[in-house]
């Protein structure tokens, strides 16, 4: 069976809308390992990441406004961040087609998901957020 990802306080941001978006993803993410360790069809477990990677990709999204709005004066490594993970999954979605469903895609798939979640919250969001913090704190 698949390790299921549980949210960890350990990685509150302190941003109420991030933090959210990220419980979200975890949840998302467990969606997916849920829907293809039930042994459901390929077309759900593909539905699934789908959904997981456009919320992901909505959460970017949000994230880069953000920073926008706020100065951030990282926001382009930031951006770069989230670029290089849009072009993986849109690989590993290309990949995942039904003629060339691959179970391990998908298990390297929940990997990447997980590891680089934890990876860019613990580094890039948690600069985000620290750098949002003291900007309101400043006013």
């Amino acid at each position: 069976m698949q390790k299921i990802y549980n949210w960890d306080p350990r990685l509150e941001t302190g941003n109420n809308t991030i933090d959210a978006q990220h419980k979200s993803m975890f949840a998302a993410l467990n969606d997916f390992i849920a829907v293809k360790e039930q042994g459901k069809a390929v077309s759900e477990i593909q539905k699934t990441m789908e959904f997981l990677a456009q919320y992901i990709i909505q959460h970017f999204d949000d994230e880069e406004k953000l920073q926008e709005e706020c100065g951030y004066p990282h926001i382009l490594e930031h951006k770069n961040s989230h670029e290089n993970l849009r072009n993986r999954l849109s690989n590993i979605l290309k990949k995942l087609d039904g003629k060339n469903y691959d179970n391990k895609i998908v298990e390297q798939t929940i990997r990447l998901m997980a590891d680089w979640l934890t990876y860019h919250i613990k580094g890039f969001d948690f600069n985000l957020a620290a750098y949002i913090r003291n900007k309101d704190s400043t006013k």
